[in-house]
């Protein structure tokens, strides 16, 4: 009987030894970690108040940027060199355009020039191109980068997968969000779902939010 338990028990230890090699836990050291911050290079005075809150300045550039810092990959789920890593973005911030107006500076071949090469023409006016009514033809615009047109098939089993803005197959994410003047004062709530190992095989997602406050 002492010797059926051991042979039993020798089996158990092969077996889940077998199984782990075959799907082994996505991250190297054993902890999918994730680290999302805003980009500095672009919002050199975005700070985050006790509250867990990050507040940035909007001053005429019309997007930030949100960069992450992802832990490695098992050898298992790297291919050729590249992770099977995917970061999703999204927020709850959308923007409809209703018109944009262009000015474009006009010319003449018998006007000025700055130099005697002629190579740099002096404008005499500008020509004003106005586009109305926009939003009849282009649905809202998320502020991550994405828009969802009128025709949206939310039964379709893909249609998860086209909703939210991607960076794929890097440890380090960056993602550009819209902003404008109009937004100061809003707070916009990013939210990011990082996947490790994107194939098939043992996932682990984990999920991150990032409230933004514009100044």
């Amino acid at each position: 009987m002492m010797r059926l338990l051991i042979i039993g028990f020798g089996f158990l230890l092969a077996s889940c030894s077998v199984e782990d090699n075959l799907n082994p836990y996505p991250c190297l050291d054993g902890d999918c970690n994730t680290f999302y911050t805003l980009d500095e290079t672009v919002q050199p005075n975005a700070y985050q108040d006790q509250n867990g809150y990050w507040h940035i300045e909007y001053y005429g550039v019309n997007y930030f940027t949100i960069r992450g810092e992802l832990a490695e990959l098992h050898d298992e789920y790297v291919i050729n060199g590249v992770p099977l890593i995917e970061s999703q973005f999204d927020t709850d911030t959308w923007v409809v355009i209703d018109g944009l107006t262009f000015v474009v500076p006009t010319y003449s071949y018998l006007g000025w020039f700055t130099n005697g090469d002629f190579d740099t023409p002096i404008s005499y006016g500008d020509y004003i191109i106005t586009l109305d009514n926009l939003n009849n033809n282009h649905a809202p615009l998320n502020v991550a980068g994405y828009q969802i047109n009128k025709n949206f098939c939310w039964e379709c089993p893909y249609a998860p997968t086209i909703l939210g803005s991607k960076a794929k197959y890097t440890y380090n994410p960056r993602q550009q969000l819209f902003m404008d003047e109009r937004m100061v004062g809003d707070t916009i709530n990013v939210h990011i779902n990082t996947i490790y190992n994107s194939d098939l095989g043992h996932r682990v997602n984990i999920e991150d939010n990032l409230k933004i406050i514009i100044q």
